[in-house]
């Protein structure tokens, strides 16, 4: 699994991100979010800002984005809370990235549905392309991490690429997926199951086939 922890702190790493801030875009999302919750409790936007700051220092990559120790100081002063609480939900969310990543975050179910369903074929596929688990290819364009299950068994073997799940992959759906992003395209999200829309039973439901077409309300049969 993914071996996680903060990129070290550094003269370099303080140069480049110990001047960071919210952009206007992003601080009036920040505000937005915290106003959600009573007073007292605006602590518990923790996770949506450190969201918003990792979007935002992907948008200055061009990558996934990722939380260098300085962005998550200015998260902490933000929310007026001590820098080690907000480090503590960065490096327990796998949502969030402790070290930087390429453009293309991999991520591979490994767990036991995924991989008996064909998982280590993935992998394999990845590193032929160049890819190695924990580490961002030479040309900046992947990182390849291997993680715990993200709830798609039903459809699996399944990888997350930044916001995106692709589903029912083979080796060869997924050079397809790769090869499409490599060239700036947005291929399809989801099963790439010809025919499978979501995750119903391969070959079309066998139960509730009345919601096939439409909306179809079951009750007065039960």
């Amino acid at each position: 699994m993914a071996d996680r922890h903060p990129e070290p702190d550094s003269p370099e790493l303080r140069a480049r991100w110990g001047g960071f801030a919210f952009t206007p875009e992003w601080d009036a999302k920040a505000k937005e979010q915290i106003a959600h919750y009573p007073e007292g409790r605006q602590r518990s936007a923790v996770m949506a800002l450190l969201d918003y700051a990792q979007r935002q220092v992907g948008e200055e990559t061009r990558t996934q984005g990722w939380l260098p120790i300085p962005v998550i100081e200015y998260v902490a002063a933000y929310l007026d809370m001590p820098v080690i609480r907000v480090l503590e939900v960065a490096s327990f969310y796998t949502m969030y990235n402790l070290q930087p990543v390429g453009r293309f975050h991999v991520q591979v179910c490994g767990t036991t549905p995924c991989m008996l369903r064909g998982a280590e074929d993935i992998i394999m596929a990845c590193k032929q392309r160049g890819m190695a688990k924990g580490y961002t290819s030479e040309d900046g364009l992947w990182t390849l991490t291997e993680v715990e299950c993200m709830g798609n068994c039903a459809s699996a073997p399944m990888v997350q690429i930044n916001d995106d799940n692709y589903e029912d992959l083979t080796p060869d759906r997924l050079d397809a997926v790769l090869n499409a992003l490599a060239k700036g395209e947005t291929p399809k999200a989801g099963t790439q199951e010809p025919g499978r829309h979501t995750v119903e039973p391969s070959g079309g439901p066998t139960t509730l086939t009345a919601m096939v077409t439409e909306n179809h309300d079951y009750r007065g049969e039960w």
